[in-house]
């Protein structure tokens, strides 16, 4: 009896295996599941957006999105120490920094479609920030702007003091609040995320 058994589950298991040409498509929730946690294409996260990703070569970076948008805008005054520019395959308003070599930040700036996990871009206000992150905030005087300017910082990695970070394993996205109080930047990435004067 369970000769037969076993050979009626091995039949059972040998149909389902083949018998068609096209290939079974897998679970949905397997599928999600397998699927890497990379940034979404809309999505500008601590470690990167789309295929960029914080700690990059330059060349990866090219290769990825490839060279400026405008060959002829200067990103820096010392280009080969820290440069920042538009990649030409990048939507309107993301701009990567590159540090001796490396991609150190991604900043949304100006009228862009793209948006943090979260849901916040660029124009929304420091309140829906805060509604969005809490007490995982820290909260800056900006440098440059009466309040309500400041920075609002949130940080997913690395070892974070009162005064920021040097660790350059730390993670994190900071919104840049202008005097009307809305986002007017957000950087992502590692330290670099706390210039407050780009590459100068």
């Amino acid at each position: 009896m369970r000769r037969l058994m076993a050979m009626t589950a091995a039949a059972t298991l040998l149909a389902g295996c083949g018998g068609t040409d096209e290939p079974a498509d897998p679970p949905a929730a397997e599928t999600d599941a397998a699927a890497p946690e990379a940034p979404g294409a809309g999505l500008l996260t601590p470690e990167g957006w789309g295929p960029l990703r914080i700690g990059m070569s330059r060349d990866e970076v090219t290769a990825a999105v490839g060279g400026k948008a405008d060959p002829d805008a200067m990103g820096g005054p010392e280009p080969e120490l820290c440069e920042e520019y538009q990649p030409a395959d990048t939507p309107e308003g993301l701009y990567v920094m590159i540090e001796q070599g490396s991609l150190v930040r991604i900043t949304l700036a100006g009228d862009t479609e793209v948006r943090t996990p979260e849901g916040i871009t660029v124009g929304d206000s420091a309140d829906q920030v805060r509604a969005a992150y809490g007490d995982e905030l820290r909260a800056m005087p900006h440098t440059y702007v009466e309040a309500p300017g400041e920075y609002l910082t949130t940080w997913t990695a690395g070892e974070i003091t009162d005064n920021g970070t040097s660790d350059e394993n730390a993670r994190g996205i900071r919104y840049e609040i202008g005097e009307d109080g809305t986002v007017q930047l957000i950087h992502a990435g590692g330290p670099a995320i706390q210039y407050v004067e780009g590459c100068l």
